[in-house]
């Protein structure tokens, strides 16, 4: 597995702020919970007998379920056990191919735009994107990347996590964008099995040296219609990079090690001289960030669905974007 191609970079990122704790949350005793029966003369007095519940009328039918509500700028991923990782192709630790279940969840449709983004800005809850990132790649003016429906690039991981809560979202999981991404059929792209051509991404045989408007290559939808998957920007995620997720007792969960098992791992590589388990840049030293997808200057077989690279969460570079997710919630329903 290959980092970005811009490790050279670093020097001008910034580092984030630590995303916000999430709130906890307070539970109340339910109000039809029993008190204590009455003790007379060392004996429980007998309790009165609960009502039997309401009885539904012959013939009425149960009320169905509301559906979910989903908004026109996300599309449903249903839950369900999908394969996730390769066996034969990429970097160790793509490895091995295995069955992970997650629930269902709500994806954005396409990546954010510089329009949302700066709308964040303006609202006071994210900070501007890094000016300069174009010229920092020697990719030209960063005017060619800053179009209102082009995707937001020059932010972190911090300032993705930062905007996703800010329009009620978070950053999907890396095991819940693989879902999204490879169905229940275990594609090797987002599109299905067939090589890559111009039509379906911005990539680096079809992107003219930069960012496209989101939702331009339909024909690169996903399974379950998700644009721009493949391409474009590479996309921040939750998770920190674990090399060994997939060899851990959490993998047919999608759960990757704790920060300490991260460091761990990545030291137990240096001992063991593994330098190309996670490609060819050096392991990592601290616990990085995951980011899926590919970008508009990627080579087109690095597109492929079970493809991992990693950066410092701190990073504001040119290539890199993202999406939102969220929690399914039922659609409000009428009374009775």
């Amino acid at each position: 597995m290959r980092r970005l191609w811009v490790l050279a970079l670093a020097v001008g990122c910034n580092g984030g702020q630590a995303p916000p704790a999430a709130a906890s949350r307070e539970t109340t005793a339910s109000q039809g919970a029993l008190r204590p029966a009455p003790v007379v003369s060392g004996v429980p007095a007998p309790r009165r007998a609960s009502p039997p519940p309401a009885q539904r009328p012959a013939g009425v039918a149960a009320k169905p379920e509301a559906p979910p509500e989903v908004p026109p700028d996300m599309a449903l991923v249903p839950g369900g056990t999908f394969t996730m990782g390769a066996d034969d192709e990429g970097e160790q630790d793509e490895r091995p191919a295995h069955s992970v279940t997650v629930p269902s969840f709500l994806l954005d449709l396409t990546e954010v735009t510089n329009a949302s983004y700066r709308a964040c800005v303006q609202a006071g809850a994210c900070k501007p994107w890094r000016d300069g990132v174009a010229a920092a790649m020697k990719y030209g003016a960063d005017r060619e990347f800053r179009g209102e429906r082009q995707p937001v690039v020059g932010v972190s991981w911090h300032d993705a996590t930062a905007y996703c809560a800010h329009v009620g979202k978070r950053l999907p999981t890396e095991a819940e964008w693989e879902r999204a991404a490879r169905g229940d059929d275990g594609r090797r792209f987002v599109w299905g099995n067939d090589p890559p051509s111009p039509k379906i991404g911005a990539y680096a045989a079809s992107s003219g040296g930069k960012t496209a408007d989101v939702g331009s290559f339909p024909e690169g939808k996903g399974p379950y219609g998700h644009l721009d998957l493949a391409g474009n920007v590479w996309e921040w995620v939750e998770d920190y990079y674990d090399p060994y997720a997939y060899k851990r007792s959490t993998a047919a969960q999608g759960i990757p090690g704790t920060c300490e098992q991260v460091l761990a791992a990545q030291d137990d590589l240096r001992a063991k001289k593994l330098q190309g388990y996670t490609g060819t840049n050096p392991i990592p030293t601290e616990c990085e960030r995951v980011l899926r997808g590919g970008a508009f200057n990627y080579r087109g077989d690095g597109l492929r669905a079970s493809n991992r690279v990693h950066h410092p969460g701190g990073w504001r570079i040119l290539v890199a974007g993202f999406r939102c997710a969220r929690d399914l919630r039922p659609s409000p329903r009428d009374a009775g």
